[in-house]
């Protein structure tokens, strides 16, 4: 089996980088322009306001650069840290549902919230944004009732 290897997708952290980068150019712009500027008011602060809300889209791009989900043979597994690393391991014969969400805005740009259940304790994952998340979830649920119909034919041929 081929190995499947799904990110959360970058069209919001793009949009939030466009978004901000455009209130950035017009904060500067805007005080080139004004011409009473208070003399208390220093000329960097407004373009420096604007510069910090960069941190926005890019705490949310490294939050992206490090989560995984890798689909490997019989296995699912999922990654997500930067200095400190947690990785939950899903035989996917355990795997019991797969559930798709999208709000409107996710819709429209393609993308969903992808919800896997298995059996036991702590048995729902949710792998946020991810785009073709239909496509996905039929692939691990192919999978997965592939590798279970496999365990059943190869469990009554040890009985034999």
């Amino acid at each position: 089996m081929e190995e499947l290897v799904i990110r959360p997708t970058m069209k919001f952290v793009k949009l939030g980088y466009l978004v901000v980068g455009g209130l950035f150019l017009a904060a500067l712009v805007l005080q080139s322009r004004w011409k009473d500027q208070p003399k208390n008011l220093p000329p960097w602060l407004i373009p420096a306001v604007f510069a910090a809300l960069l941190l926005w889209p890019a705490s949310r791009h490294l939050r992206q650069r490090f989560t995984v989900m890798t689909m490997v043979g019989d296995k699912l597994r999922y990654e997500t840290g930067m200095l400190s690393k947690s990785t939950r391991t899903i035989q996917l014969s355990k795997v019991q549902d797969v559930t798709v969400r999208q709000t409107l805005a996710q819709r429209m740009g393609s993308v969903g919230d992808l919800s896997i259940e298995t059996a036991g304790e702590s048995s729902r994952l949710t792998f946020p944004n991810i785009d073709a998340p239909q496509a996905i979830a039929d692939r691990i649920i192919d999978a997965s009732h592939r590798i279970g119909v496999k365990g059943i034919v190869d469990g009554e041929e040890t009985k034999r």
